[in-house]
């Protein structure tokens, strides 16, 4: 029997889901929600998100609601007549009205081990507090935070340069076959929800722009983690003469001498930067209005000098 799929999803990292679904011989996608086209620049250009574009190539009706309890959508997902609806990122929060429409509910592909780290942003949050592992769960979605009852996991490690970009393209890959294979135990009834543990709940809440502002003063392992699990998004920055300079991951430099925290110390071929433990050598930087450059590079021409300070 083929399964009838929604696909509720908007950023590149559910493109994969898309894909493996839309490869799948059990699976018929019937129909995509995304998030609204956005408008950017001074020519208010028109932008479709990466799911939207790919549903555009094969041919896949796009529905695009501001939100879901808009007049309309429950039209349009009748007349999709889904057998389930499945959600990798798709930002917005499903009605309990909807919620129960399709046969087996909305199946939600989220990035960490549930029950630890749910809300927006479970990848950031896992690196910035120095897991060694992480993951991704299948749920049924319910009223709650991400509380719903679990189908399926699989397993990452998290390595010591990840940023949180590195660490979700690997996630949205094993997390994509996770997801075909919890719809087809789902669809064969060979697959039965448990619900989550009461003990190792903890939240990952959106990451805010004045969240990323590093903290010099934080211990080297701290800055770096933080950095890292900042990296693309929201980006870690900082100021240097009251301008707004974005940082690349960093690394501890435990043989060089101490520097008080945020000031510079800038050689030929690389910049430190003090915290209150051991300095950290920046790798890439983005001066303002100009693209990302080398730490040196950047030292060079913005001619720094040793005790400058970044805050």
């Amino acid at each position: 029997m083929i399964m009838r799929v929604i696909f509720a999803g908007t950023p590149t990292p559910a493109v994969p889901s898309l894909r493996a679904l839309l490869d799948s011989p059990n699976h018929d996608v019937v129909g995509v929600l995304s998030r609204p086209d956005s408008v950017s620049g001074r020519g208010k250009k028109v932008t479709r998100s990466p799911i939207a574009l790919l549903a555009d190539e094969h041919g896949i009706e796009v529905f695009t609601p501001r939100r879901l309890t808009d007049n309309g959508v429950n039209e349009v997902l009748d007349r999709w007549a889904p057998d389930v609806v499945a959600v990798v990122a798709y930002g917005a929060l499903v009605p309990r009205e909807l919620l129960d429409l399709p046969t087996h509910g909305w199946i939600n592909l989220h990035f960490s081990l549930l029950p630890a780290w749910r809300g927006a942003a479970p990848v950031q949050a896992a690196i910035a507090a120095g897991d060694t592992s992480t993951g991704a769960s299948t749920f049924r979605i319910e009223e709650g935070l991400d509380t719903g009852p679990v189908y399926g996991h699989v397993t990452e490690t998290i390595k010591d340069t990840d940023t949180s970009g590195d660490l979700l393209d690997r996630l949205a890959q094993t997390g994509a076959q996770l997801l075909v294979q919890t719809l087809e135990g789902i669809a064969s009834q060979r697959l039965s929800a448990i619900p989550q543990a009461v003990e190792g709940v903890s939240l990952a809440p959106k990451i805010t722009v004045e969240q990323a502002r590093i903290r010099w003063d934080l211990p080297a392992h701290i800055v770096d983690r933080r950095i890292r699990a900042y990296t693309p998004a929201p980006g870690s920055w900082t100021e240097l003469d009251d301008a707004r300079v974005k940082i690349g991951p960093v690394t501890p430099a435990p043989d060089e001498a101490a520097i008080a925290p945020g000031t510079l110390r800038v050689t030929k071929k690389a910049v430190f930067v003090g915290t209150s433990t051991d300095p950290v050598r920046l790798s890439w930087v983005g001066p303002p209005g100009k693209k990302q450059m080398a730490a040196a590079d950047w030292a060079r021409g913005a001619r720094l000098s040793d005790g400058q300070v970044l805050v």
